[in-house]
């Protein structure tokens, strides 16, 4: 069936040539025929021409452009095609030649007015290479155009399946990250039969839902999010019992906005974690507002200044996600001093409201 389309289109292919250099014959025969009376003298004229302008055509378009002037070599190109335009010219002035003896019995007073003219037979013959030349070029150009967006096509979706894989990675680390530290909150309460246990499982059963669920969602309400970080903060508040203070406000919160899931609970999480109990009391300020489609999050904590990197792979984690997820469009500043730590986040959502 491959083979049988192969042959109806070359056939095809065929006809078409065959219809054109028909086209070219009646070109030449109109063309030469200028002030002449013998329309068999003008007719033979033209198909001496025929098979120079054919072989001068197709070494054109299926040697020198695609193999010398697409791959740009430029100086094989320019002197292959001097080449052969010395070699069609002769050929021409051969025609002619043949022209006066065979059909002007060698008097000049009979050749056609124009063939007589060996500018006016060149321009002719080198009118009909350099249209078709043309003609070729562009549909190289568009072909080649054709591939270059194929090919650019194919680079963007590797490259936003390779941002995917890399995203569902970081949320996978985040996930055992985030439960192990709840489970062995519960595990605890556990041992010691405490009656806040079972408000403790409600709670992880909407963080598990919420994890499970409408972690691989591109994006979520920014109040879903804000009412599990408050269930993890409940949950943190039956662990510390009287050693935590935490003040959390959200002020002026549309049910609109959206945030990539999973975005602010690990700096929640990363407080309470790595957070230093001072005077008895560990304490954790968190303020998340909203205006103008700008979402600004700040969360301190009282801490110990670190002499190395400890804050887990939480925070290096979420860097990672914002810059795949809002490049551009937030800022970051993480302050850690010898008595506090402190993030805030800026993030543009003016492109993110609607998705």
């Amino acid at each position: 069936m491959v083979k049988k389309e192969f042959i109806l289109k070359k056939l095809g292919q065929g006809l078409l040539h065959v219809l054109f250099w028909f086209g070219v014959l009646l070109f030449y025969t109109y063309f030469f025929g200028v002030d002449s009376t013998d329309f068999n003298k003008t007719l033979y004229f033209s198909l001496f021409l025929m098979p120079i302008t054919v072989a001068t055509t197709y070494v054109s378009i299926y040697k020198l452009i695609p193999e010398y002037l697409i791959t740009k070599q430029y100086f094989r190109f320019g002197l292959y095609s001097l080449y052969t335009l010395i070699i069609s010219a002769y050929l021409i002035f051969v025609s002619i030649f043949f022209s006066l003896i065979l059909l002007s019995d060698f008097e000049y007073d009979k050749m056609n007015p124009i063939s007589k003219n060996l500018i006016f037979v060149m321009t002719g013959v080198y009118l009909v290479v350099i249209i078709v030349s043309a003609f070729k070029l562009l549909k190289l150009n568009l072909k080649n155009s054709e591939k270059a967006n194929v090919l650019e096509t194919k680079i963007l979706e590797t490259q936003l399946k390779l941002k995917e894989q890399e995203l569902n990675y970081l949320k996978m680390q985040i996930h055992p990250h985030f439960l192990f530290n709840t489970l062995n909150t519960m595990y605890g309460f556990a041992l010691k039969k405490a009656d806040e246990t079972p408000e403790m499982i409600l709670k992880l059963s909407n963080l598990l839902d919420y994890l499970l669920y409408q972690i691989d969602k591109p994006f979520v309400s920014l109040t879903e999010e804000i009412n599990h970080i408050k269930d993890y903060i409940a949950l943190e508040q039956l662990r510390f019992n009287d050693t935590l203070a935490v003040s959390f406000v959200s002020d002026n919160i549309k049910e609109t906005t959206n945030i990539s899931p999973m975005l602010l609970m690990p700096f929640v999480e990363n407080s309470f974690k790595h957070g230093f109990i001072q005077n008895g009391t560990l304490k954790v300020d968190i303020t998340i507002s909203y205006e103008a489609d700008n979402l600004m999050f700040h969360i301190k904590n009282t801490s110990q200044k670190q002499t190395t990197s400890e804050h887990g792979i939480g925070l290096e984690n979420i860097k990672k996600r914002l810059e795949l997820l809002y490049k551009d469009q937030y800022t970051l500043d993480i302050n850690d001093n010898e008595t506090t730590f402190e993030v805030v986040l800026n993030l543009n959502t003016k492109t993110l409201k609607n998705a």
